[in-house]
């Protein structure tokens, strides 16, 4: 199983490079404020995963922030795509009939193609309420390609894991299950938060916390393939 090998070589990285993009971004802005020309710019110390202090865009689109953060993101786009193709080769081999096939390539693929999409005009400012508008589409279906492309994956997985159990470690499939559950669940329950004015602090809380919970999806792939058996 070549593309099991394949799989498990790229996951760790689609975990660490934006983990390490983001809170690189953030040590920057937060204690390098000389590299910043605009003092404006700069925050001071913050933990924006417990005070909400800041959202990610706004320690990553300024320079020279954005120098980490968008070649950061272009990079695990990538990663993400070669991730899902692999993973459509790996079901193809071991269910051929499988109808969601598909499914987690579209959503999979596309959640990248949009990860892209928000790194190219992260930073660029334009005072029109369309653009803006398309900013926060971007980012919005971003979340639900990717999160829809995790659940049909672990649904399949779990689907075929009599035929894969030589292969993975069944514990971590189930904790993969799970916190693509709590990914769900948290997701409805902000709606109402995210979608009302005010609450910034709680906003960007949020958006730390459920980002890592993303790519932590990726992190618990690494550990479920056994590398013993390729």
């Amino acid at each position: 199983m070549d593309q099991i090998a394949k799989v498990k070589s790229i996951t760790l990285w689609i975990f660490i490079i934006p983990f390490f993009a983001i809170n690189a971004c953030l040590i920057l802005i937060t204690q390098f404020h000389g590299l910043f020309p605009n003092q404006e710019d700069i925050l001071h110390f913050t933990i924006p995963y417990i005070d909400g202090g800041a959202s990610i865009s706004r320690t990553a689109r300024v320079f020279p922030t954005y120098l980490v953060f968008k070649p950061a993101m272009f990079l695990t786009s990538y990663l993400l795509i070669k991730y899902w193709l692999y993973n459509k080769a790996i079901i193809s081999s071991l269910d051929p009939e499988n109808k969601n096939i598909n499914k987690i390539v579209f959503f999979g693929v596309g959640s990248a193609i949009l990860l892209t999409i928000h790194s190219i005009f992260l930073g660029i400012k334009l005072d029109y309420d369309i653009y803006k508008l398309f900013r926060r589409l971007v980012i919005l279906f971003f979340i639900v390609f990717e999160i829809v492309a995790q659940a049909y994956l672990v649904f399949i997985l779990f689907k075929i894991k009599n035929k894969i159990e030589i292969y993975i470690n069944y514990n971590f499939l189930k904790l993969k299950m799970l916190l693509v559950s709590i990914l769900i669940v948290v997701a409805i329950i902000s709606i109402p938060i995210v979608t009302q004015p005010g609450n910034a602090f709680l906003k960007h809380a949020l958006e730390w916390d459920y980002f890592v919970g993303v790519i932590t999806f990726y992190l618990l792939t690494y550990f479920m393939w056994k590398k013993s058996e390729f």
